[in-house]
């Protein structure tokens, strides 16, 4: 194990050199430059289009979900363990100048998935069954023609890794064995292999029964659950912040001045403290990697801009809101300076704020977030799976992804954490390459559809004609 530890940390560390960095936030900043911000003027019609105020589905517009499912999707693998455990990481190894980073990597990634969305729908492609499909190795195939076939099969491959649930998994468990199996005497601190691997069964099996039912029944969990979660974690990250007001402005404070120096935690390595911001931000809202389009890709519309436009909001309630709320709370209670790590520091700030119980009500937040996040990249990675092997395949894939539920709650964190950082990486630069060079396409389809909102083409659904929705009530 020590072995398959350091070569996953060798391989992270080697994908995850300058280069990637300027290419994920250099590249995020020239689709900022590009597209002149126009985008940023229309998020009131992002939140419209949401709400289903528009007619998006009308019967000749392909795809299988509305908007909101989508963006429900995309959101259900991106808010997770990136904003609760991916945080906790961020501040633990990079000081709390990381978070600083992650908000950067957030405000270019609101450009990035606004052009990486709108080539899904633009370039969907046919999978050998004949199914319109979204993704970046269809943009691939589709729009830069058969010799760019490498970047495609690249990401898919890299695809398939990158949307494991061993890290959603591995500490699921570990948040449910130290709050329920060691304090009751299931397992101990040092011998709890027996309850991991059980609970890992049992969470294959529960969770397989939802994914076998796709993306529309996993848009349709991630619908109802999503939104709750993020509601919740709103109203009790509010009740621990107001608790500890006059804290925030100095948390503030430190934050944008070790983003600068470096010193809280990283020793003064000014380089290290961006590298793992960029990284945790990419973990967490996912702009740039790729994956969000494979969801976004499978939205009922025939306008392109108006799934980037959707799309775009999710770097915004994903890092600027949720993996802030997150960050203040570990730093106003102070748990960032002790010795956990992962999901436990985070127990344990929530823990501080409600004494007897709030670690139970991050239990629950870990329980609905992991589950979501997991079923969401099974749908990613059967995806992959199909680019590369055909549709038949991908039966085989969800079987031996539900297997490794098992295996994740065994597993390494440190050899996850590796894992995950080196394949994200892998899959950054066939996204971010391609979405750069048909940037001009994405300009000119947005300006046209800017330009016909602008003149009153599109009307807005009345409420009579169109009964109310989950989407709806967003």
């Amino acid at each position: 194990m020590a072995e398959i530890e350091a070569a996953l940390a060798a391989f992270a560390n080697f994908m995850w050199g300058p280069p990637l960095v300027v290419l994920l936030v250099g590249g995020g900043f020239f689709f900022m430059v590009h597209s002149r911000l126009m985008h940023f003027r229309y998020m009131g019609h992002a939140y419209n289009l949401l709400r289903g105020k528009y007619n998006t589905q009308s019967a000749d517009a392909a795809g299988d979900i509305t908007h909101y499912r989508a963006l429900a999707t995309a959101l259900a693998g991106t808010i997770g363990l990136g904003n609760i455990t991916g945080v906790a990481v961020a501040i633990t190894v990079g000081g709390p100048g990381a978070v600083f980073w992650m908000w950067v990597t957030a405000l270019v990634g609101i450009s990035t998935k606004f052009y990486t969305a709108s080539l899904a729908i633009m370039y969907r492609g046919r999978d050998d069954s004949g199914k319109l499909q979204g993704g970046p190795m269809y943009v691939i195939r589709e729009a830069l023609g058969r010799k760019w076939l490498p970047l495609a099969w690249m990401f898919a491959i890299a695809g398939m890794f990158g949307t494991l649930p061993v890290f959603q998994i591995n500490q699921l468990v570990q948040i449910v064995r130290d709050l329920i199996a060691i304090p009751n005497g299931l397992a101990t601190a040092e011998n709890h292999f027996t309850f991991d691997f059980v609970m890992g069964v049992a969470l294959s099996i529960i969770l397989f029964s939802i994914a076998v039912g796709k993306v529309k029944r996993v848009s349709a969990f991630a619908a109802r659950a999503v939104p709750t979660m993020v509601v919740f974690y709103f109203a009790i990250t509010l009740i621990l912040l107001l608790s500890n007001i006059t804290e925030i402005p100095a948390m503030f404070a430190l934050i944008i001045t070790d983003a600068f120096t470096g010193d809280a935690v990283s020793g003064g390595v000014l380089g290290a403290v961006i590298l793992i911001g960029v990284q945790r931000g990419v973990f967490s809202n996912e702009a740039g990697l790729g994956t969000e389009s494979l969801a976004h890709g499978a939205a009922k519309t025939n306008e392109p801009t108006r799934e980037g436009l959707v799309a775009m909001m999710g770097p915004i309630i994903d890092t600027l809101i949720v993996c802030t709320c997150t960050a203040l709370a570990l730093l106003v209670t102070g748990v960032w300076e002790g010795d956990a790590i992962g999901v436990t520091l985070t127990s344990q700030a929530y823990e501080q704020a409600f004494p007897g119980f709030g670690a139970y009500l991050v239990l629950l937040m870990v329980v609905v977030l992991s589950t979501t996040t997991i079923l969401t990249y099974s749908y990613y990675g059967s995806k992959c799976m199909a680019f590369l092997f055909g549709t038949r395949t991908e039966k085989y894939y969800l079987y031996g992804y539900m297997a490794l539920v098992t295996a994740g709650a065994v597993a390494s964190l440190d050899a996850v954490i590796s894992l995950f950082d080196g394949v994200y990486a892998t899959m950054a630069i066939p996204t971010m390459l391609s979405t750069i060079i048909l940037a001009p396409r994405v300009r000119e389809v947005a300006r046209n559809y800017f330009a016909r909102l602008e003149s009153g083409e599109f009307e807005q659904t009345s409420k009579q004609s169109e009964p109310q929705s989950t989407e709806q009530s967003l």
